[in-house]
Order: C-alpha cells, then sequence, then structure tokens
C-alpha cells in the first residue's frame, strides 16, 4: 500500500514505539496526527515531523473522533498505529488473606479501560473514516497496526490486568481483521518484548537495570529499540499481503513467573 500524501493517526505517539513510529511514517511521506496526553512532548515532535498534534485520551471517544477528523483535513487517511497504554503490577490475592488486600478492580478495570477497549474504540472510529476513501487496485482502504505485549502469552506475576489487555488485543485481531476485509482496511498486531523506553527511567541505575534485563534475552542480548518496533509497523502498514497476523518482537525472550 502506498503511504506516501497520504494521513496516519497514532496514538500514545509522544514517546517511546509511538513516537519512533511518527518519524518513521513522516519519512515516509505521511502527514502524522501525534495524539497523546503528553502536551509538551507531543507538540515538540509534532513539530519536527511536520505533523500535527492533537490532545487525546483513548477512553474519550469524542477526542479520538478529533484525532480520525484532524488526520482527514491533512490528507486521505490511510493508517492507524495504536501505541497508547499503560502498565500495571499487583497480585491478584493479598498475603493477609482480607479481601480489601485483593487486586484493586478499580485498577484492572483502567487498564482494560485504556489498552483493550481504548484500542478497540480508536480502530472502530479509524476504520469507519477509511472506509469512506477511495480504493486502490487491490481494494485497500487502510491498515491498521496494534500494540500487544509478549505479556500476552508469556504474563508475569502480578501482571494479570496487563496481560488480560493485550491477550485480548491478540484475541480480536483476527476477528477484526475479517470483518474490516469488508471495506478493504488490514489489521495486524505486534507483541513487542523487552524494548528501551522511558518507562525504565534514565541515569546509571537505569541503565544497570536495563543491563540485567537484557542478559534475559535470548539473541542479542540487549533490549529492542523503539525504531526496530516502528520498522515492523511500517512494514504492516505497507505490505498489502500483511493481514491478520499477531507476530512477537522479542529477540526470542520467554518471560519466566518472575
Amino acid at each position: 500500500m502506498d503511504l506516501n500524501d497520504t494521513s496516519a493517526v497514532v496514538t500514545g505517539g509522544a514517546s517511546g514505539l509511538g513516537a519512533a513510529t511518527a518519524r518513521l511514517l513522516a519519512q515516509h511521506g505521511v502527514a502524522v496526527v501525534v495524539a497523546d496526553l503528553q502536551d509538551d512532548k507531543g507538540e515538540a515532535l509534532a513539530k519536527e515531523v511536520g505533523g500535527v498534534y492533537v490532545h487525546c485520551d483513548v477512553t474519550k471517544t469524542d477526542q479520538i473522533i478529533n484525532a480520525v477528523d484532524t488526520a482527514l483535513g491533512m490528507a486521505p487517511l490511510r493508517s492507524l498505529v495504536c501505541c497508547a497504554g499503560i502498565g500495571s503490577a499487583q497480585r491478584t490475592v493479598g498475603k493477609d488473606g482480607e479481601y480489601s488486600s485483593a487486586f484493586d478492580l478499580d485498577n484492572y478495570k483502567l487498564v482494560l479501560a485504556i489498552n483493550l477497549i481504548g484500542t478497540f474504540d480508536c480502530i472502530r472510529i479509524a476504520a469507519t473514516a477509511m472506509g469512506r476513501g477511495s480504493a486502490d487496485e487491490d481494494g485497500q482502504r487502510g491498515a491498521i497496526v496494534l500494540t500487544a505485549s509478549v505479556a500476552a502469552e508469556d504474563g508475569q506475576i502480578g501482571q494479570a490486568a496487563y496481560s488480560s489487555s493485550k491477550g485480548g488485543i491478540v484475541g480480536m485481531t483476527l476477528p477484526v481483521a475479517r470483518d474490516l476485509s469488508a471495506i478493504g482496511v488490514r489489521v495486524n498486531t505486534i507483541l513487542p518484548g523487552l524494548i528501551d523506553t522511558p518507562i525504565y527511567g534514565e541515569g546509571e541505575a537505569s541503565e544497570a537495570f536495563k543491563a540485567q534485563l537484557g542478559a534475559q534475552v535470548l539473541f542479542p542480548k540487549r533490549l529492542g529499540h523503539a525504531d526496530e518496533f516502528a520498522t515492523l509497523a511500517l512494514e504492516m502498514l505497507r505490505n498489502s499481503y500483511f493481514n491478520a497476523e499477531s507476530v512477537r518482537l522479542d529477540a526470542g525472550i520467554r518471560m519466566q513467573p518472575r
């Protein structure tokens, strides 16, 4: 699929995986809407790549619509990359046997609301807009890349909420791809492993921690780079025969229980 002179919405686009993807798409002639909650970083990145920043909470449908409409105002919308998400770490039950120390149900609901429901809301809104556009010679009107995690398959202790949300993304990839085939929109999902993003912080202690994590990786023994995620996302968008797949990007790691 030709991406030149088209537009894209990248959620969670102000930093990490989303920022790397926004930069790479811009290098390939795409007008990018950086959709995020980090206003300062989002504005700066949008200026850098010649795109537009839109403040977007993926739990708010009206804000998703605003991001999509902004992209449509720039060029035909052909791409959506969903990188917005949060983590969570808490065991299902506490050590004291009290009901009150069991997993915080509100936190569980929040993780699913952002990671899973927010992703689906972005899909349904963006795909609706894509479906109004003209099709290419293959009948394509767009492509969507979702971000899950190896935790969808290798969830660790304390990751019940996070793994549930990411497993849900993997689980909906095929049925949503089947749904959207009717309008010529492809859907694929990336399951990143240990990727070096701002979540690990900065400084000497952070670097030592990342080196320790990298030693667990099969090969190469390091954390992944955000631009390695971006290149796979780009391939999923451009390659017309890439559809309904969930692909691990993890250098062969298999996460242990803890």
